[in-house]
């Protein structure tokens, strides 16, 4: 049984699935709050602050992608799981890349969608120590981990996104061990199957630039080649 303090914001508008979906929860632990339209749900997590979110991509209001961006630009780090009608691969990296966590297409089973929503939770636990971490120094410039924004020396600042937290906060817990590109594939962007790596290199060659004093010498956000990344906190 999953503990009660769990709260899971179920965002959906077939009835029928939400009955389903609830009754399984409940009876599994959870503290279920259910929205069935999407400008509901943005008010919901502000309010109730759950543990994470499953969420619907065709809803009535907003949809499911524009939600997952307003969670995120509000600062929510919780797991966000999409649910969808739709099987294409780029409906998919679309939402991987606004910051859902993972996705299961309709028709599922609720054993697959309880597993996905264990490990969902148990892989954000893994954060813990480096979500501790509110400020990170690297060299002279300061990473306000909850405001999102690299500050320099000078004054200056650079806005960093969701996913470029996340990043760092992984290569973080690294401890300044290298992590691979195929690990950090499938551990931030959630990619279970691609062989295309390319994402992983534009990101960090776009964090570079909002992070390091001199990106063409980079100090801290490490490339070993043929081995993959490393973050330097000294």
């Amino acid at each position: 049984m999953a503990n009660k303090e769990i709260r899971i914001l179920l965002v959906e508008d077939e009835p029928s699935l939400i009955f389903t979906l609830r009754d399984t929860l409940e009876s599994e632990g959870y503290e279920v709050i259910v929205s069935e339209d999407g400008e509901q749900a943005v008010g919901l997590a502000l309010e109730h602050k759950p543990d994470i979110m499953i969420l619907d991509i065709m809803l009535p209001g907003k949809n499911g992608y524009e939600i997952c961006q307003e969670i995120r630009s509000l600062k929510f780090t919780f797991p966000i799981i999409m649910l969808t009608a739709k099987d294409q691969e780029l409906d998919k990296v679309k939402g991987l890349d606004i910051g859902a966590d993972d996705y299961i297409t309709k028709p599922f089973g609720v054993k697959e969608l309880l597993a996905r929503i264990q490990a969902r939770l148990r892989r954000a636990g893994t954060y813990s120590s480096s979500n501790n971490i509110e400020v990170l120094q690297l060299g002279t410039t300061k990473i306000d981990l909850l405001e999102s924004k690299a500050i320099f020396a000078d004054g200056k600042t650079n806005e960093l996104t969701a996913r470029e937290i996340e990043l760092i906060r992984y290569l973080l817990q690294a401890g300044g061990e290298p992590v691979s590109r195929d690990e950090l594939l499938e551990k931030v962007w959630r990619y279970e199957y691609s062989t295309n790596t390319r994402t992983v290199d534009v990101h960090i060659s776009k964090l570079r630039a909002k992070i390091e004093s001199q990106p063409d010498e980079p100090r801290h956000l490490i490339t070993l080649h043929g081995v993959g990344y490393l973050l330097k906190t000294y």
